[in-house]
Parts: structure tokens; C-alpha cells; sequence
């Protein structure tokens, strides 16, 4: 036991976006022929990209659970990369912005807390 303590909406949150990033990849890696008749204007090359950043972000998701900083630069970079991408193809500026607002969203929650429980100071 490391003597760290995680408040409750940390926790929520990093179980959501564990269950989230893996719906995502699977949507990604096994419904994209069905998107792509929902999206007939998005490039095929972007299903496997997102589905592997998905991927990516569940690494980062989980290397959090165990405390570990890299894994917010990890989900940090990948939202950079999905946003340039969702820039490329064409998206609106809402939905462009709305995956940044999970970086930012992600980094307020690991402020929470006095200092001791703060999840930021506590990550390796």
C-alpha cells in the first residue's frame, strides 16, 4: 500500500473514462462500417487513428489509476492529436473543442482537495 488516497470524484472519473475509452475502441474497431454510412463524408483513415487513440487512452486512464503523471501528458497528447484530426476532416468547432474540454476537465478533478489528497501531487 503506498499511504495514497484518491477522493471519490477522481475515482468516479477514471472509472468512467476506463469504460468510456474501451466502449469508444470497440465502436471504432468493430462498428465503423455502420459510422461510415451515419458519416459518409469522414475519411476511412480516421476509424482505425481514433480507434487506436482510444486504445491509447485507456493506457493513459489506467496508468493514472496507479499514480502515474505520464499518464495525463499521454491522454493530453492524444486529445492534441484528435483534435487535429477533427480539424482536418471538418468538424464543427463545438465538437473540436469539446475533446480538449476532457484535458481540461481531467486536470481540474486532480486538483481537488487539500493538499495531501490532491491527486496531481500525488502522481508519480
Amino acid at each position: 500500500m503506498t499511504g495514497k488516497q484518491r477522493h471519490g470524484c477522481l475515482t468516479a472519473l477514471l472509472i468512467w473514462m476506463i469504460i468510456a475509452n474501451s466502449l469508444t475502441a470497440l465502436l471504432y474497431l468493430f462498428g465503423s462500417a455502420a459510422l461510415q454510412e451515419q458519416l459518409p463524408t469522414m475519411p476511412h483513415w480516421v476509424f482505425p487513428i481514433l480507434a487506436l487513440l482510444s486504445i491509447v487512452n485507456l493506457v493513459c486512464t489506467i496508468a493514472l489509476f496507479s499514480w502515474k503523471k505520464w499518464g495525463f501528458f499521454g491522454f493530453a497528447g492524444s486529445a492534441a492529436i484528435i483534435f487535429i484530426i477533427n480539424v482536418a476532416v471538418g468538424l464543427g468547432i463545438f465538437q473540436t473543442l469539446l475533446g480538449l474540454a476532457g484535458v481540461v476537465l481531467l486536470y481540474g478533478v486532480l486538483q481537488i482537495g487539500k493538499e495531501e489528497k490532491k491527486g496531481w501531487s500525488q502522481l508519480e
